[in-house]
Order: structure tokens, then C-alpha cells, then sequence
């Protein structure tokens, strides 16, 4: 059933992400950034969802971990975003603390998953 959950989260992260990223400014560096934070956070939930088809442990395990690192860059260009805002956002706020659970989710399957 987490799985099932967690499929849901990545992708509800991925699209939360876009919605968000359609309110901020058409500047080149607010486009450069959207750019790059819709590619990762899409592709958590992505390598999430090849990873329940993989053909092996191995194949599943770095899946994962391509998430992972996704889910990474995800918080960082959001980070970058909290930084050049320099003003509350709930909705910004919300989607670094899912990005951070994300991360502390997609690790603790890759260190549990035996091969």
C-alpha cells in the first residue's frame, strides 16, 4: 500500500510543482530555474514509477535512486526560489517539506532494499 502512496505523492509533487511555478515571474532567471524544477520534480515520480516495473533488485534499487537525486535537485531549486522570494509562501513552504519527505522516503527504500 506505501508504494501505491507513494506513487501518488510523487506525482502530486510533480504536478503541485508545475501549478507553482506558473505564479512566479517571466524573468530569464525565473525561467531558467522552472525549467530545471519541472524536469526534476516530474521525474521523481517518473523513475518511481519505472522502478515498480524494474526487471531486478538491482534495476528497481537504482530507479530509487535516480529519484532520489531528483528529489534533490527538486529541494534545491526550490531553496533557491524560498531565497530570491524573500517573503512567505505557504504553498512554497509546503512543497520544500514534501520534498524534504521525499527524499528521507526514496533514501530509506534504497537502504532497505537488499540485493
Amino acid at each position: 500500500m506505501q508504494n501505491n502512496n507513494l506513487l501518488d505523492r510523487t506525482f502530486k509533487f510533480g504536478v503541485n510543482c508545475i501549478i507553482f511555478l506558473r505564479t512566479l515571474p517571466r524573468d530569464f532567471e525565473y525561467n531558467v530555474i522552472k525549467l530545471q524544477l519541472t524536469k526534476s520534480s516530474t521525474s521523481i515520480g517518473a523513475n518511481y514509477e519505472e522502478s515498480q516495473a524494474g526487471s531486478s533488485k538491482a534495476d528497481f534499487k537504482n530507479k530509487v535512486r535516480i529519484s532520489l537525486r531528483e528529489a534533490r535537485e527538486s529541494n534545491y531549486w526550490l531553496r533557491v526560489i524560498k531565497a530570491l522570494e524573500r517573503s512567505e509562501n505557504e504553498q512554497l513552504e509546503s512543497l520544500i517539506q514534501e520534498s524534504k519527505e521525499l527524499k528521507n522516503i526514496l533514501a530509506s527504500i534504497i537502504n532497505n532494499t537488499k540485493l
